[in-house]
């Protein structure tokens, strides 16, 4: 059989330096960069049969120029970056990775949530500059400090993700709502449906696990923060554009919002004059959620064996 040529467009996220690629070298002549700019796309990709993009767009203008091209494997489990559509057309085939990241993104949620209810970091920098060696009391505390055990976490979208949330705030104690499609009969009797308008008004942490739809563009915007509980908690792991960027931030400046959690934004890399970045308890991560050791062991095998199909014949987690 002809060897493929296959180009990695961005591979850096996937493989900074502790995985290898040799298994994918194996399946074909493997060209690597680390990143690729969009003006080099058609360049880089021009004899190429197979390639593999996180977050590089493969557009139709992109593709109308690699007549080669025959398979787009999306590093992600999210595809907008290519367009679908025309890969379909043009008889391209794309695949995505699907399920890798479930407890690595339910794992920063918790990560999130912790971190604004309990401090630990903000206390340890107290203790480090020596403020408890000159407490006058045993303890201290620079911000409230919440149970969780009672409280009612609202989870809008019942995917993998927001499935393994449910499950990991059910054992903290949490009552669970969520805004989900499936009935209650589909769900563990733990977990209580309800409409969006409900579990806004209802939850004192909201986090987001939907899908990025025209639906659900900005499904978080100034409207939906007025029906949230004062002092509520906001957590977005899923997609940047789920929620208002500029509502959110005023929310949060008003204090409507006790605090917020994102490792996502609606620009990534994020840009400088985003007004969260400013906000009054607004808590980051550089969209790392996914990027976990063993989430991207999975990636990495889920890659080799969607690409090992296609050139079987017997293509899996097609997208297209």
């Amino acid at each position: 059989m002809e060897m493929k040529n296959i180009v990695v467009l961005d591979g850096y996220t996937l493989n900074p330096g502790d995985l290898s690629w040799d298994a994918l070298k194996k399946l074909g002549n493997c060209v690597i960069y680390d990143r690729t700019a969009a003006t080099d796309v058609v360049e880089r990709c021009k004899d190429a049969d197979i390639v593999l993009t996180n977050k590089v767009p493969l557009r139709d203008a992109e593709m109308e120029q690699l007549p080669r091209l025959r398979y787009i494997g999306v590093l992600a489990t999210g595809y907008n970056i290519v367009d679908t559509a025309a890969a379909a057309a043009r008889g391209i085939v794309v695949t995505n990775i699907p399920a890798y990241s479930t407890a690595s993104v339910a794992q920063m949620v918790f990560a999130h949530l912790l971190n604004i209810v309990n401090a630990v970091q903000q206390h340890t920098d107290s203790v480090r500059r020596g403020e408890w060696c000159r407490c006058a009391d045993f303890s201290y505390m620079l911000s409230p400090q919440t149970e969780l055990a009672g409280k009612t976490i609202g989870i809008v979208g019942l995917g993998n993700i927001g499935m393994s949330v449910a499950k990991v705030a059910d054992a903290m104690g949490m009552r669970v709502v969520a805004k989900t499609s499936k009935s209650a009969s589909q769900l563990p009797s733990y977990v209580t449906p309800v409409a969006l308008e409900q579990l806004l008004a209802e939850s004192d942490v909201v986090t987001l696990h939907c899908p990025l739809t025209p639906d659900t563009m900005h499904l978080i915007d100034a409207d939906a923060l007025a029906r949230m509980k004062q002092g509520a908690i906001l957590i977005n792991t899923g997609r940047g554009p789920l929620i208002d960027e500029v509502a959110v931030a005023n929310a949060l400046n008003a204090g409507h919002l006790r605090a917020a959690g994102f490792d996502v934004l609606a620009v990534e890399p994020a840009s400088c004059d985003n007004p969260l970045l400013t906000a009054r308890n607004a808590f980051f991560t550089p969209h790392i959620a996914w990027a976990t050791y063993e989430a991207r062991v999975r990636l990495m095998d889920i890659m080799l064996k969607n690409i090992e199909a296609f050139l079987a014949g017997n293509v899996i987690n097609q997208v297209n």
